[in-house]
């Protein structure tokens, strides 16, 4: 496995890997440790990985024990004052120092930012729009502190890394009135792979990748393809959101976007190191 590894290590050094982290890999304490493992040692021959992490379930549990209940629409939670405090807490917090500490602790040396954080990710106010036939305009839905990025700032990550530190970010932005925004974790870590022009984007999920019509993972995609997929219902509403990230991030000058599943052992070394890999890769 290092034979086979050796030729990818010359390829990728000295290039920009932002991973996604979230799901059962963030939840189940030895795929943690695998992950942190993994993070270090890319970062050891000469890659430079950047974390974004989410926490919605860790957001649901800390909501459910302050009893605030948590209220979605389309998918994106609903972020009133209230909620966006334990957002910050949660993401801020907890999840990012955790993940800080855990890489730490395998040898690397991690620092912890917001999106506040330097201005990182500037952003504004997400209007979710929904269309029905009874009305001539889109009806414009409030779902709160919900946020669309402006604006990545990036002075603060590439310091950082010119230093030897491995950042990691939670996803929340800044308005321009300094208002806090809760964003979606992968359209964070799309955005600053597009403003880092990262060699490598991967999405860590709860699934293999992307799935054909037999169920088996599909292990390379092109644009075309992906369009294909999406207009025969091949990749249905579970998937969607994170190929639409990686087309974004494609389009925004990323070399590629891995889809992985975050539940093999040591993920993220089988699928930039070997050839065969353990997701789906599209390009």
């Amino acid at each position: 496995m290092l034979v086979e590894a050796l030729p990818y290590i010359r390829r990728f050094q000295g290039s920009t890997l932002v991973v996604k982290y979230g799901g059962n890999a963030m939840i189940e304490d030895q795929l943690s440790i695998e992950f942190a493992q993994d993070v270090v040692l890319l970062k050891l021959v000469g890659l430079n990985p950047v974390v974004v992490h989410g926490g919605g379930p860790q957001i649901g549990d800390l909501l459910k024990r302050l009893n605030i209940e948590s209220r979605f629409v389309d998918g994106l939670r609903v972020t009133d004052e209230q909620t966006m405090d334990v957002v910050q807490m949660v993401l801020g917090g907890l999840v990012n120092q955790e993940i800080v500490s855990l890489l730490n602790q395998q040898g690397g040396r991690a620092v912890g930012v917001t999106g506040k954080d330097g201005n990182l990710i500037q952003a504004r106010k997400f209007k979710l729009e929904r269309r029905t036939p009874e009305l001539d305009a889109p009806e414009i839905i409030d779902i709160g502190h919900v946020g669309e990025i402006v604006n990545i700032q990036t002075d603060i990550l590439t310091t950082l890394m010119k230093a030897g530190f491995i950042p990691v970010i939670a996803p929340i932005g800044v308005g321009a009135d300094g208002e806090s925004y809760n964003i979606n974790a992968d359209t964070v870590a799309g955005k600053i792979a597009e403003y880092l022009s990262a060699e490598k984007l991967i999405l860590l999920t709860n699934t293999p990748g992307v799935l054909d019509t037999n169920k088996q993972t599909i292990s390379e995609l092109s644009r075309a393809d992906v369009e294909r997929l999406i207009a025969d219902g091949t990749i249905g509403s579970g998937m969607l959101p994170k190929v639409e990230c990686a087309l974004e991030a494609l389009s925004g000058g990323v070399g590629s976007v891995q889809i992985v599943d975050g539940t093999v052992s040591h993920a993220l070394l089988l699928e930039i190191f070997t050839d065969s890999g353990v997701g789906t890769k599209i390009s």
